[in-house]
Parts: structure tokens; sequence; C-alpha cells
């Protein structure tokens, strides 16, 4: 690699770190505020909310590393032509494509980059979110239990603690059990204990009583030291939902078995399109580098700056996009449709290679009625 190569891909680089850094922070904490209030609203701890939002972090990443690759590149281009940099390389015999060398090792890093991501770190992120997700739906405190309030967890009871410990012991609790309008009871315990049974949770209370009312209107006490109610048989059993496409691996999804099929409730093509989509998306990150470098290097200099190629760079990029949503859409729906999922990087490259073939073409020069001549 020569000095011009590592001077302009160190460059880049650091650039696109610190776009990185800023977008991550930016979709992160957009997403962190809905995270944290529904698990804070659910009982959760600090503890859980960090964790889930390290777990969300991996997608968070994988969806802004093309556009800090194409913001790195029009910002460093756009700074070395502004200090005549780059225009003192084109003065000593750089080709535009031999200009872009340095870019399309940027790009590839950026590829690599999102290649171990959707491949290995956003898939098992997604599995171990749901695992946990999963886990907190079958928390029946963090549900349904919640001190100095009435709750309603099923329709004719009503559960009333009014303290819950940090060791989760339940102090002065009040239930009532209405759903057999001729034998109603009423629930009292000093203490109280949730437990997790084999056929469900079981509430375990201690020193309190029963109060039973029957269809003749006469009220019967019972005094207990110990006594368990069932809630399993109350809340019903969790059924928990199979895994998603995006929790799979890539090895499952390009062999798209019956079962797996049969989890998810998603077709073949859907599997082939989502496995082909993580081997050709990575390379948007190549494409967008180069097309924003291929854009900048289109037109003559203007001591105004590149503000018209900064511009049509971003409409091509967004055209790029435009096609990469709409050929995923049509992957899924078509059979053998996985070859679709190429077409967005390849557009880019090809539109990429366009422009730098057009930069490097001789630039005619008007003459004008000055020179003595008549316009060719």
């Amino acid at each position: 690699m020569s000095r011009f190569d590592r001077y302009l891909l160190s460059h880049l680089l650091a650039l696109f770190g610190f776009f990185s850094l800023v977008l991550v922070a930016i979709y992160w904490v957009n997403r962190a505020v809905s995270l944290f209030d529904e698990l804070i609203g659910d009982g959760q701890s600090a503890l859980v909310f960090l964790e889930f939002s390290m777990l969300t972090l991996p997608n968070v990443i994988r969806l802004v590393l093309p556009i800090s690759a194409f913001a790195a590149t029009v910002y460093g281009i756009n700074r070395l032509t502004a200090d005549s940099e780059l225009v003192v390389m084109q003065a000593t015999g750089f080709s535009p494509f031999r200009l872009a060398r340095p870019v399309l090792y940027f790009g590839l890093c950026v590829a690599l980059m999102m290649i171990v991501l959707m491949n290995v770190l956003v898939p098992a992120s997604r599995a171990a979110l749901a695992t946990r997700s999963a886990e907190i739906a079958e928390n029946v405190t963090a549900r349904y239990l919640s001190d100095g309030e009435f709750l309603h967890p099923a329709e004719g009871i009503t559960l009333f603690i009014r303290r819950i410990t940090d060791q989760g012991e339940l102090h002065d609790l009040f239930l009532a059990d209405d759903r057999k309008p001729e034998a109603r009871r009423t629930y009292t315990a000093a203490r109280a204990l949730l437990v997790r049974g084999d056929a469900g949770p079981k509430l375990i209370m201690f020193d309190g009583m029963v109060q039973a009312l029957d269809g003749s209107a006469r009220l019967a006490v019972t005094r207990f030291d110990d006594f368990t109610y069932d809630l399993g048989a109350l809340l019903g059993e969790t059924v928990l939902p199979g895994r998603s496409v995006d929790e799979l691996s890539t090895p499952e999804l390009f062999s798209a078995t019956p079962a797996l099929i049969a989890e998810t409730g998603k077709s073949r093509a859907t599997f082939l399109a989502e496995a082909h989509a993580r081997i050709a998306v990575p390379f948007l990150g190549l494409a967008s580098a180069l097309l924003g470098f291929a854009a900048l290097l289109v037109g003559s200099f203007s001591r105004f700056g590149l503000w018209r190629q900064i511009v049509g760079a971003v409409l091509l990029l967004i055209l790029v996009q435009l096609i990469s949503t709409a050929a995923s859409g049509a992957a899924q729906r078509v059979n053998h449709g996985w070859a679709l999922a190429y077409v967005a990087p390849l557009a880019g490259l090809a539109l990429a290679g366009g422009l730098l073939w057009l930069a490097q073409r001789p630039r005619r020069l008007r003459r004008t009625p000055a020179d003595g001549g008549q316009a060719a």
C-alpha cells in the first residue's frame, strides 16, 4: 500500500469512527427512552435495562455503518479538495480510479465489519434478547405484583400488597377471589412468598386467614399458619413463541428445514432472502463509500465548494436505499427471488463505476467569441 493510500485510508477510518459514534449514540438514545419506560414501568431493575440496551446495540450499529461510511467519505473528500490535497494528486497524474483505491480498501473494511455483525453478532444478540424477554414475561412478580395499589390480574381477582421487600417477600397481602359468586373467598396474610412450582407459580401465605362466603350468606373464617394458593391455574400457562427468522444463524437459514419453517411460520423464500441479504447488504457499505467519493469527483472546480456534488451523492444514496428496500420485500414474496438481495449493492457499485468513468473523461472547454474562433 502506497503512502497516499495509507494516508487517505487512515483519514477515512478516523472520520468513520467519529460519525459511527455519533449516529449510534443518537439511535441508541432514541431506542433507550422507550425501552426504559417499558422495563422500569414493569418493575425491572436498572441492570436489566442496561442488559437489554447492550443487546440492542449490534443491530443499531449494523443500521448506521453504511450511513457512517458515506458521511465519512463525503466529508473527508470535501475537506481534502478544499485543502487542494486531492487537486495536487490529480495534477500528478492520478486517475479517478487510482484515487478510488484507498476508498475501496475503506469500503471493504466496512463490509467486513457488517458481515461479522449480520452473520454473528446480530443473530446472537437477538436470540439472547428474545430469551431474556421470555424470562421476564414469565416473571409474575414483574408482570402482576406492585406494592401499594389494587391489582386485577384476572377477572374476579383483586390483589393488594402493602409492601414488597428487596428479597421478594410480600407484606400485608389481601387477595379476594370472586370468580364464583356462590363461593367467594378472601385471603389475608401478614407475609407471603411467590415461588415457582411444576404446574406454575404458587403463592405461599403465612399467618393469615380465609373468609369464605357461600350462597346462603353464611361467613366461615379459617385461620392458618401457612397456606398455598395456586397462581398457575389463575394466570394460565405462558406459551413462549418460537424463534423468529432474525434469531436464526445463517447456516440454519440456508438449510430451511421443515422444522424451522414450522417454528417461525415463514416461507422458504423468506429464509433464503434473509440468508442472502446477510451476504449482500454488507456490501452496501462499500457501495456507499465509493458512491460518495465518485460523486464528488464529477464536475469542474468551483470556488463555492462541492455542494452540488454532495446533494447529488445524497440523492443517489437515497435511490440505492429505495432499491434495497423494494428488492428486499420482493425477494420474500417471490420464489427463488433471493437474487434480488444483490440488486442494490450491484446498482450502487455500477453507479460509482459510471461516475468514476465520467470523471476521468477529458472536459471540453467551450470557446467564446473572444477567442476569435467558432464554437465547436
